[in-house]
Order: C-alpha cells, then sequence, then structure tokens
C-alpha cells in the first residue's frame, strides 16, 4: 500500500506577483540584429545564385551561424525579482535564489558569486570601461558645479551596467530571507541553441571532408 505523498500548499491568493526586472544590453542586441541581417542577405543570395555545393555549404553554414550569433547578441538576459535571479547566458540558464547568492561583482565583466563559491558570468550585462570613464567625467563636472555654487546632480554618474549591477544588489541584500527566496541553484543547458549549431558544424564538416 502506497504512502500518500504530501502536497504542495495552494498559492497565496493576497499575495501579488512579483514581476520581473529585466536587464538587457540595447549594444549587444543592435550588433545581433545587424549580424544577422549580413548573413541572411549574403545566404540567401548564395543558396539563390550558388551552384554545385555552394548552396549546400551555405545553408549549413546557415544552420551553424545562426543560433551562434543570436544566442551571443540576442539572447542574453538577466531577469530579478523579490525570490531569485534568472541568468540566461548564450548556452545555459542558471537561477539563483537570494539566499544562494554571496556577492554580485563587477570588474571586467560583471558576476554573481554562489555561497558555494560558484561564478556566473550574467552576459546581458556587459562591463563598458568608455561608459564608466563617461560618468566619471560627469560626476567630476557635477562636483565642479557644486564647488561653483551651482546645483550638483542628486545622485552620483552612473555607467548603466554598474547602475544595473547596484540594482541587483539592493534586491539581494533586501530579499535572502523571504521565504520564495530558498532553494538551491539549478542550472539548465540551452540545448535549443546547442542543438541546430552542433547539427549544422557536424554537416558543414561533412560536406568539406567529402568535396
Amino acid at each position: 500500500m502506497s504512502t500518500p505523498q504530501p502536497q504542495p500548499p495552494p498559492p497565496d491568493a493576497s499575495r501579488p506577483e512579483s514581476r520581473d526586472r529585466i536587464y538587457r544590453s540595447s549594444a549587444g542586441i543592435a550588433g545581433g540584429v545587424v549580424l544577422l541581417a549580413i548573413i541572411g542577405w549574403l545566404g540567401i543570395d548564395a543558396l539563390v545564385s550558388g551552384h554545385g555545393r555552394t548552396p549546400w555549404l551555405t545553408l549549413a553554414a546557415l544552420i551553424l551561424l545562426v543560433p551562434l550569433v543570436s544566442a551571443f547578441t540576442l539572447r542574453p538576459a538577466v531577469y530579478a525579482n523579490e525570490e531569485r535571479l534568472r541568468v540566461r547566458n548564450p548556452f545555459r540558464v542558471i537561477v539563483v535564489p537570494w539566499s544562494a547568492i554571496a556577492t554580485l561583482r563587477s570588474g571586467y565583466s560583471n558576476e554573481v558569486v554562489t555561497t558555494d563559491g560558484t561564478k556566473y558570468q550574467l552576459w546581458a550585462i556587459p562591463v563598458s570601461l568608455r561608459s564608466r570613464k563617461r560618468a566619471a567625467k560627469r560626476q567630476a563636472r557635477g562636483v565642479a558645479a557644486d564647488n561653483a555654487g551651482r546645483v550638483s546632480p542628486a545622485k552620483p554618474a552612473r555607467a548603466q551596467a554598474d547602475q544595473a549591477m547596484d540594482d541587483l544588489r539592493e534586491l539581494a541584500e533586501a530579499h535572502p530571507s523571504a521565504e520564495g527566496a530558498q532553494g538551491a541553484v539549478s542550472v539548465r543547458w540551452a540545448y535549443e541553441v546547442m542543438g541546430p549549431a552542433l547539427a549544422g558544424a557536424v554537416v558543414l564538416v561533412i560536406l568539406l571532408a567529402v568535396g
């Protein structure tokens, strides 16, 4: 006779659903759109006007390149709410409850470090040294204006990526003990990206080998 399994409690209807804050790289998206447009233009031209093995080689290259370009430019995103941080990188999706985060670190890249010491890079929030320099110049101008008796900015100037990391740190500090912020880190491989790219690479290698 089987033992009845405990059922999870019903969701609390009185508790409002926490909406995600979404962080993405506008420069990465713009670059990805341009690259995909170029690849599509060249690929369609080769498919239509190519001869011999050229259309097949082009098709295999398209199957390889389109998922990879999309993965590194359009796909990366960071979703954050009151319970967890979800990081969508080119080939993985990492879900980290706030209680499992040790720190959010910024250097030459932005990373989340878990309590067991594992590091995950935030591809959607790339570090821009140029933006940091521009923010530092704005801050310096604000200090100079304040010293001259004029009104200074209400907040210190920050680069966009650094401001996003500040927002994530505030969430991490505010919600580590929340009921929904408990649990283990989960990692899922993006087979929907890796599968087509691998298939295109295999076909391309075969076509080149038999040519």
